[in-house]
């Protein structure tokens, strides 16, 4: 029995068939409730599972610094492109990364893979703020984390 809700690390992606320079992601299967009239997932459910990985990436890369206050991290915009549909009870891994960087901002790409598929990709567009909602600039450190753990580039 395959297990679901399973973080996956570079290694245990490249077994799974997906390409570099994807590195963090989870696996899943997709459930009746995230399936629309036509039998296949719905669009909502994808905005679902794009949050839901970057809440997890956030946690795992350390994003937030507890230690002095965390910045806000506010979601600017988010695109969805299907490639192909997937359907109820299908297994699949989402994947996601930092592809560039700016001074505050940072924008993240997501893919979700059948069987080895690309199926749909996805991207979004974070903003850090001040708690006055200004915008507060990414630090070295993440930067420098980003640029390692993803490949992200400085724009």
């Amino acid at each position: 029995m395959t297990p679901f809700l399973v973080p996956l690390d570079a290694d245990a992606l490249r077994a799974a068939d997906i390409p570099a320079p994807w590195s963090y992601g989870f696996s899943d299967r997709v459930r009746f409730g995230e399936i629309d009239v036509l039998g296949h997932v719905n669009n909502a459910a994808y905005l679902r599972w794009f949050e839901n990985l970057r809440i997890n990436y956030f946690q795992d890369y350390g994003l937030f610094d507890y230690a002095t206050k965390p910045p806000k991290l506010v979601l600017r915009s988010l695109g969805l492109s299907f490639h192909r549909e997937v359907k109820m009870n299908d297994p699949y891994i989402l994947t996601g990364r930092t592809v560039e960087m700016r001074a505050s901002s940072f924008t993240m790409n997501y893919g979700v893979w059948v069987n080895g598929q690309l199926t749909t990709t996805g991207d979004a567009v974070i903003v850090s703020l001040n708690n006055d909602n200004s915008k507060r600039p990414l630090t070295d450190d993440l930067k420098n984390s980003l640029r390692d753990r993803d490949g992200a580039v400085q724009a």
